[in-house]
């Protein structure tokens, strides 16, 4: 039995010394190849998808590495106002790189693939997970899991109820998510940053609905997007806020003066990271592409007699509704102020603000794209999320240390870092301190929450027949 175990270890290690870059290449490629991909084609996506690690880790370290760095401008801020937002903010790219470089994200594709198979065929899912990419959520709660607890099987158990609990979800959202956007029949969110905040939003819907008059306040997304303009550009309010937290970490008026060039870089900087991501996540939707219409084909061959059977694919599909671009650039600079003055709250965020859009595709067809709910709602759940990304904070660190991935590291004056885009998901937050805060009785809680929901679903789609 010890000889079969450091068999596996051994494995293990071989594969994460191969890195990212290296490492998804071979996964994506072998993946391809066994769902009927050309094997040509199958190795050129898999190239892409390294190539695009490549291009964020370049990217991303611009934020970590250099003397204009956002970490020495943070480290200084600090200082000069005594500020207690020690948590940088790396970003989802750097939390996907070093998801997939542990050991539960090198396998964890195939098992939460075998995971989706097992739950259509006792039909207590309709959907089909085909968004590969956002498999990083579930391998990077397995990685901090396995890292809390030295335990693959921990790790593994975490990432697979997380896994259930977001395909239920993906299914009991799936009708208003069709119903609510144009041209996405068919399709789904089985992604766990877009269900965790589905619940504040059928919460704090609910009570905003029984205030007097205030379903009258629907206002117009498109009307109000226009008077943004060039205030709606990712760019332009990358450099805004770069040179904003410049300026900021200058304790006088001639240093201000002084460094300006250093302002407009950072600014500059800034801007690139924002302008950047969006292009190099390109590449993996690229690389992606064939894996998911090959794995399309063989769902619809295989389960072409499922009623209500949903793809599930990321939500960059429906970010460019005219209310989430909206309610996005409202709450940039709502949270950066929230962020300072609340109490107890250590997390910054920055790198993910790019990601702010992510937050909205299951949320709108809950408010019905009404502006001022949809608002309320994001506030409250970032507001919450920051408190969560705080908490998760020591965790996430723990992981980026042990990894050892140069470009994601912590940067000098800062005591961790996180990634809103995972760290404030209420499902991962959840899975997390079950499984490892609460040991055996938390683990317990958390399968019987994933049975229960699956049960809930099962007794759903047997109606549907």
């Amino acid at each position: 039995m010890n000889a079969a175990f450091h068999c596996i270890e051994t494995v293990f290690k071989y594969v994460l010394d191969l890195g990212p870059s290296v490492m998804m290449p071979v996964i994506f490629t072998l993946l391809g190849v066994a769902i009927g991909v050309k094997p040509l084609k199958a190795l050129k996506s898999g190239l892409l998808v390294g190539v695009g690690f490549v291009g964020l880790g370049v990217v991303t370290g611009l934020l970590t590495n250099g003397a204009n760095s956002l970490g020495i401008a943070l480290g200084k801020m600090k200082d000069i106002y005594g500020l207690n937002l020690s948590y940088f903010d790396l970003g989802w790219p750097a939390a996907a790189a070093v998801a997939y470089s542990t050991a539960v994200g090198a396998f964890i594709i195939p098992v939460c693939l075998g995971v989706n198979i097992l739950m259509l065929a006792t039909g207590t899912t309709r959907t089909v997970n085909i968004d590969l990419w956002n498999y990083w959520h579930f391998a990077f709660l397995g990685g901090i899991v396995f890292y809390a607890t030295n335990s693959l099987a921990w790790a593994f158990y975490a990432a697979i109820v997380l896994y259930a609990i977001t395909l239920c979800m993906a299914d009991f959202t799936a009708k208003g998510f069709q119903n609510y956007y144009k041209g996405v029949e068919g399709i789904s969110i089985p992604q766990p940053f877009c269900q965790s905040f589905t619940p504040f939003a059928v919460a704090i819907g609910w009570l905003l609905d029984r205030i007097p008059g205030f379903g009258k306040l629907n206002l117009d997304a498109e009307g109000m997007k226009k008077k943004f303009g060039i205030f709606g550009d990712p760019l332009f309010l990358g450099v805004l806020i770069g040179c904003l937290i410049g300026a900021l970490a200058c304790p006088s008026r001639k240093e201000l003066v002084d460094r300006i060039p250093k302002i407009l870089a950072l600014g500059v900087t800034l801007g690139a990271v924002m302008e950047l991501i969006p292009r190099i996540t390109s590449l993996f939707i690229e690389g992606l592409k064939p894996i998911q219409e090959a794995t399309k084909s063989f769902v619809e061959r295989k389960f072409s007699g499922l009623k209500g059977l949903s793809i599930g694919m990321s939500p960059a599909l429906v970010i460019g509704h005219p209310t989430t671009l909206v309610v996005s650039i409202l709450l940039i600079p709502s949270i950066l102020v929230l962020a300072v003055f609340l109490p107890g709250n250590r997390f910054l965020p920055l790198a993910s603000l790019a990601g702010m859009f992510y937050l909205f595709p299951c949320v709108l067809p809950v408010t019905k794209g009404n502006v001022l709910k949809t608002f309320i709602i994001g506030l409250v759940a970032l507001v919450a999320g920051l408190y969560l990304a705080t908490n998760l904070t020591p965790a996430f660190t723990k992981a980026v240390e042990a990894v050892g991935t140069r470009d994601y590291a912590v940067p000098e004056g800062m005591d961790g870092v996180a990634a809103l885009d995972f760290a404030s998901a209420l499902w991962c937050w959840m899975s997390y301190h079950l499984v490892v805060s609460l040991k055996w009785a938390g683990a317990i809680a958390a399968g019987a929450l994933a049975l229960g929901m699956a049960a809930v679903n099962f007794v759903r789609i047997r109606k549907m027949k």
